[in-house]
């Protein structure tokens, strides 16, 4: 899932409160889960559209024009398309929530059939929320 990742052994606390983030990430609910901090790389404006992707609820989706309208520059939808296919960090900036304005869900860096679960299970963990 991170082809760039260097893997190495080390703090297992660390290792615990990633894999809680996922987890808080997948569900919606991030209580009694510590924040993960990362330090990305990026242009300012692929910094501005992951931040953009990280206001996007779990279970919601949005159109690449959508994310361009959201931070100021609803003309940039193709510069928005190229910064989240450059997002590093899947899963916990949820580029996977961005589809067409067709509905088609686009292309992923992991596969369109991985993006489609990511969205499936979020969309899986609202209706139990809300029926549970």
């Amino acid at each position: 899932m991170f082809p760039a990742a260097d893997i190495m052994p080390g703090d297992a606390a660390l290792h615990d409160d990633a894999a809680a983030a996922l987890a808080g990430a997948m569900s919606g609910d991030w209580s009694g889960i510590e924040p993960v901090r990362l330090h990305l790389r990026g242009s300012p404006f692929q910094i501005k559209v992951w931040e953009a992707l990280l206001r996007i609820p779990p279970a919601a989706l949005a159109s690449y024009g959508d994310v361009a309208s959201s931070i100021g520059r609803p003309d940039a939808s193709r510069a928005v398309a190229g910064a989240i296919g450059a997002n590093p960090v899947a899963v916990l900036i949820p580029c996977h929530r961005v589809i067409r304005t067709s509905g088609h869900p686009g292309g992923y860096a992991w596969g369109v059939a991985r993006k489609q679960a990511l969205i499936g299970c979020e969309a899986a963990s609202r209706d139990l929320m809300v029926t549970g």
